[in-house]
């Protein structure tokens, strides 16, 4: 275009009106640079003039009246400052919709998914489900879509907030999750900074509530009510699964037939359903093995013990259970969980070892080496003790008076 015409004039709207078209393509200048070009069809379009390198050279800006005349100047001084810095505006440019398309690209839900997927090797299943659904549930609708680099506090407090209105312990969780994330996304030079510590203290934990314990004298009620319930014969099974065994309702509800061996009266419970990631075993009453053979009649031909009534494939829900104690008339009373703390209690009032009752119970053994050996070394012990736990539990339904360690009789 080494013949276009170029008229020297300061722009203002009203004279980029009146310019009339010609036959061939002509600019008119405005200030520092800044051109307005009009082309033959009428459309006219900013250019900026500048040299780099010793080189003329020319940048579009774009369609007027689309940019504004003020607009066009602005874009023209940020185009000018870039020169002065020894920056190609052209590359920049380049470097600008690279970063954008980056941008697009790295949302805070593929860079979140990524940091799960980085991450799932070393976690339960369990965990990473618990993980997945509360980023789908309380995070992705306002922020999934996000670049991960435009996340900010604000915006991350708002989701946080509706989520601590009926979830706080997950709302404080996800602030950890977060924080995960984005160790995750600057270690990858997807962002600068971590949103998730200024909104420490955001969301209040709220005050742990123990499950209550029965008392002894409160068990025959229980098998009473339980015995009388009207609802399904697995569920009632569950129940009474777990007052004998006393482990954790998602260890009970998740478990699988090719976990018992019914003839050596043990159930292995995989190390990725316990809550410290470890393999427990739970040695099984007589009674325990009688109710599973029962059992087994009903749903010995599914994967679960307990298989959900609407979709057989998948076990109860995480509700059965309690729903099932509320209706029995035990709501704000008596959980699933409370019957672990129950035979806790009794157990160590019949005088068992304290340390033997919290290896039944699964709970956390600091020394790993000691932990192993725990394991094996309490296995008859255990055994012992789950027994005696079960002809407890047939001591106090016939209204035996027991005090102290229950022997049979």
């Amino acid at each position: 275009m080494s013949n276009i015409t170029r008229v020297t004039h300061m722009l203002t709207d009203n004279k980029i009106r009146q310019l009339k078209t010609r036959d061939s393509v002509y600019r008119v200048a405005d200030s520092h640079g800044l051109n307005l070009e009009i082309r033959p069809s009428g459309s006219k379009h900013w250019r900026y003039r500048y040299r780099f390198g010793g080189k003329g050279q020319m940048y579009s800006i774009g369609a007027y009246p689309s940019i504004s005349l003020s607009e066009a100047r602005q874009q023209r001084d940020r185009l000018k400052a870039l020169v002065k810095d020894g920056i190609h505006p052209s590359e920049h440019k380049r470097a600008e919709k690279a970063a954008q398309r980056t941008e697009r690209a790295n949302t805070f839900r593929a860079v979140s998914n990524a940091w799960m997927a980085e991450n799932e090797a070393q976690w339960s299943a369990r965990y990473h489900t618990q993980v997945k659904e509360a980023f789908k549930r309380h995070l992705y609708p306002e922020l999934g879509d996000l670049p991960v680099s435009r996340v900010t506090a604000p915006l991350l407090r708002d989701s946080v907030t509706e989520a601590g209105k009926t979830a706080p312990t997950v709302a404080i969780l996800l602030l950890q999750w977060v924080s995960g994330v984005y160790r995750y996304a600057v270690l990858h030079d997807l962002a600068e900074y971590d949103p998730a510590p200024a909104l420490k203290g955001l969301v209040k934990r709220p005050k742990v509530r123990h499950h209550p314990a029965l008392k002894a004298k409160e068990i025959p009620t229980l098998l009473k009510k339980l015995n009388e319930y009207q609802g399904y014969p697995t569920t009632k099974a569950a129940i009474n699964l777990m007052l004998l065994t006393f482990v954790r309702t998602s260890e009970l509800r998740l478990a699988e037939w090719s976990e018992f061996d019914l003839e050596a009266a043990q159930w292995r419970v995989p190390a990725q359903r316990m809550k410290m990631g470890e393999e427990h075993i739970v040695p099984l009453s007589s009674q325990a093995v009688d109710l599973l053979r029962e059992l087994h009649r009903a749903s010995g031909n599914r994967q679960f013990l307990f298989p959900n009534t609407r979709n057989p494939r998948t076990c109860m829900t995480v509700t059965t259970i309690n729903r099932a104690l509320e209706r029995m008339g035990y709501q704000g009373k008596f959980s699933g969980h409370g019957f672990r703390s129950t035979a806790s209690t009794l157990l160590n009032e019949m005088g068992y070892r304290p340390d033997l009752i919290e290896r039944q119970l699964a709970h956390a053994e600091r020394n790993k080496v000691r932990a192993a050996y725990n394991q094996a070394q309490y296995l008859e012990e255990r055994a012992s003790m789950m027994q005696g736990w079960a002809d407890y539990i047939d001591g106090l339904k016939a209204g035996n008076v027991v005090a102290g360690k229950f022997s049979a009789a």
